[in-house]
Formats: C-alpha cells, structure tokens, sequence
C-alpha cells in the first residue's frame, strides 16, 4: 500500500508573527488557497518523479507515468485540512473522507488569560454545506467533532492518537495491498505518526519538519515491511509559495 501523508496549506496561524492572534480553528491564507491549487494540479497530472521500486532487491523504473490517483483520500475535520484537500478531491474525482483521529495535537482550543478555553470544532452541517460530497464518520456530530471539556489534549496523547492511526493503517496495507491512500493532516501529528510507523520513540527531541503541502510517502507491505520513499517533498510548489 502507497501511503502519502500530507500537511495541509498555510493557515492563519501559521503566518503570525504574534501568537496571541491565533484562533481555534484557522483557515487558510491566500498563500494556502494557492498551495493546495498547485498541490492538486500537481497530483492530477505532473510527470511522476518517483520510480517504482521492487522493496525486495532495490530495483528501480521508472514508466514515464504522470499524476498520482489515490484510491482513498482521508482529511482531518479541522478547517484547514478541509480546504485543501478540497482542490485534490476535484482534481482527482474522488470523494475525501473525514477522519477525526488525524486531527492536529491539541484539538480545538485556545490559550487565554484565564486558562485553556475548548470550543466544539466544525459541526456536521457546516462540514456539509461547505464540504459537500465529503464522507462524515458518526463522531463528527450536530454539536462538532471536539469535546470542549477536553480543552487542550496532551502531546502524550496525540502520540498515542498516532500510534493508533498506525495500526489502522498498517491493517489496512494488509487487507487493500494495492491501495495508494492520501492523508491531509497536520505537523505535529504528522511527526507523531512517522515516528509511529517507523517504531521510533515519541519525543520531541527529534521532529520531522513539514512544510505547507508538503508530502511524505511510505509504502507499507507484506509482513509489516516499510519502505520509505521521501519526506517533506514539495515538488509542486515554486520556491515563492514555500512556507
């Protein structure tokens, strides 16, 4: 299974110079808007810069192919991570599916004078009416997706999230072996989920950096076998709408 795990573009907060500007739920910037439009032309029909690869001998060739068509394109609820993948899901003609536990650590808060505030996150009409066609899980309720109890997950916690989200992957390589499945999630849980994947320890003493939009693959196979193919590979974007 071809598995690329992608962070979505530049939000709000992503742009401030002052942190205490940021709002619980961001969306894109108009550089974000952009990069993902470049990221799924690119996925639609940009010559194909990775080769195959036997993962038993090394083997490479590369068949002049153009784009990449997933099979399955998985979002996290939060707004960002809809507005890109929504370009790709056009692009590509395929129909995204939330998925709640690749949210981004945290979950949908915000740091205050008085303390950590919760709020419910995007609730399942508004996904609707701005997402149509997007498939909604049964915890992406009429309230939201986010327990403002909750307030601010721990980093602990968002790496156990990854860890799950590994083994549902890694059961799903075995029962779809010829799946190619695309995850627009976010950066801090997209270093907990490599580090998942690759059975390394969940510190933050080494981080894997993304850009916006930018993509890591890694291919799962028989046995448990991972090949890793790139990180942090932003391709489809000139060096002007790097961030």
């Amino acid at each position: 299974m071809e598995l690329y795990i992608i962070r979505h573009g530049q939000s709000t907060n992503n742009a401030l110079q002052d942190q205490s500007a940021r709002t619980h739920d961001p969306a894109l910037t108009p550089l974000g808007f952009q990069q993902a439009d470049a990221l799924a032309s690119f996925l639609d029909n940009a010559p194909r810069r990775d080769p195959w690869t036997d993962p038993s001998t090394g083997y490479t060739v590369s068949n002049g192919s153009s784009g990449i068509r997933f099979t399955h394109l998985f979002c996290s609820p939060m707004r960002r991570a809809l507005q890109t993948a929504l370009p790709i899901a056009r692009a590509l003609e395929i129909q995204p599916q939330v998925w709640r536990a690749i949210h981004e650590h945290g979950g949908v808060y915000l740091e205050t004078e008085g303390g950590i505030v919760g709020y419910p996150g995007l609730t399942r009409a508004e996904i609707e009416e701005s997402f149509p066609g997007f498939i909604l899980p049964e915890d992406i309720t009429p309230e939201g997706w986010w327990n403002p109890a909750n307030g601010q997950e721990s980093l602990e916690g968002a790496y156990a999230r990854a860890i799950h989200v590994a083994a549902e992957l890694r059961r799903m390589a075995r029962s779809q072996p010829d799946a190619r499945v695309a995850l627009i999630t976010h950066g801090t849980f997209i270093d907990g989920l490599i580090k998942a994947l690759l059975s390394q320890l969940p510190t933050r003493a080494m981080f894997y950096l993304h850009y916006n939009t930018a993509v890591t693959r890694i291919d799962l196979h028989a046995e448990d076998r991972l090949l890793l193919h790139f990180v942090n590979r932003v391709d489809h974007l000139p060096a002007d709408l790097i961030s």
